[in-house]
Parts: C-alpha cells; structure tokens; sequence
C-alpha cells in the first residue's frame, strides 16, 4: 500500500533538472565567489616575488655643479613612485665628486630604520638624527644602531649630466 505523501516526494525529470541546475549555478557562484576573495590577497603575496621594482636613471645636475672632493644633497622624483604621490614621491641622495670623472652616491636613508641622514661637513660624517647613527664619509658604519653601510647608488656621466639610478628605498632586513 502506498502512503500519500511518498507519492508527494517523487519528483518528476523536470525537477530534478531544475534542482541540478541551481546546485550548479551555486557551486559555481560560490567558486567565483571564493576566487574574487583569494585573488587578490594571492597577487598582493607574490607580486614582489614576479614583478621587478622599477628602477630610472635621474638626471641630479650638471657635471660642473659639482666640486671636486665635495658632498652635496641631490633631490629627484622616486623610480616607484604612482603618479597621485605628490611630494612624496621626492627623495634625495648624497653625492660625492671624487675626480673630474668619478661620482660616488649614498642613499639618503639610514639603515636602521630609514630616517634622513645628513652630511656634517665639519666632521666629515654622515649622521641620522633619529637614533644616533654615525657613518664614515665612504658609507661605513661608525656607530649606533645601524646594521649595514649605507646603501651606495649607481652614478653615470651622459652628455655633459650626473645620473643617479633610482629604485625602491633601501633598508635593513635584519632585526633591531
């Protein structure tokens, strides 16, 4: 004897088409779903890995600007600076004229935790005045806190100009 309500559950082929249809259509909701979350915190974890930091030659000044045997703070705009940036995107370096040919160039920034080092040419130091950082006139480290020599840039001579090549900000990985 068969009972009413199991005839109720029997469904015919059209539902059961429909119901299929709209498991998949949640499956694959939930899968682009899921995709639109993970994507992006995916590329935010490996773009560094994949994508080089962009690196520009600057042009700082003429050669003659320069005097040989001095150190003079250059400004020019960030190679991975965006375009809203703003004042940000300025940074600056230490360049030193050696000969009539031979630039040297220090990153502006302290090793220890990126403060602006500044040049005392009375004592013939670079000094962070955050920490107490001391570095010898050729980048070396003299004293306080920081781990390594401040980072030395690549300089060019072109026609006549002093280039700096511009990347992404050097500091320490080691801790503090």
């Amino acid at each position: 004897m068969k009972h009413e309500a199991d005839e109720n559950t029997t469904e015919c082929p059209e539902e059961l088409s429909r119901r299929s249809f709209y498991t998949k259509l949640s499956v694959g909701l939930s899968l682009v779903i899921g995709a639109m979350m993970v994507v992006p915190g995916l590329a935010y974890v490996l773009a560094p890995i994949v994508r080089k930091p962009p690196r520009d030659w600057r042009t700082v000044g003429k050669v003659d600007q320069f005097k040989v045997g001095s150190t003079s703070l250059v400004n020019f705009e960030d190679a991975s600076s965006v375009p809203w940036a703003g004042v940000t995107a300025k940074t600056g370096a230490w360049l030193r004229r050696v000969d009539d040919s031979h630039f040297i160039a220090f990153s502006i920034n302290c090793r220890h935790l990126g403060c602006p080092v500044r040049w005392v040419d009375d004592a013939n130091l670079f000094m962070c005045p955050c920490h107490g950082g001391v570095y010898y006139s050729d980048g070396t480290v003299a004293g306080g806190p920081p781990p390594k020599p401040l980072k030395r840039l690549a300089v060019r001579v072109r026609n006549d100009e002093v280039q700096i090549e511009t990347g992404p900000v050097p500091l320490t990985t080691t801790p503090v």
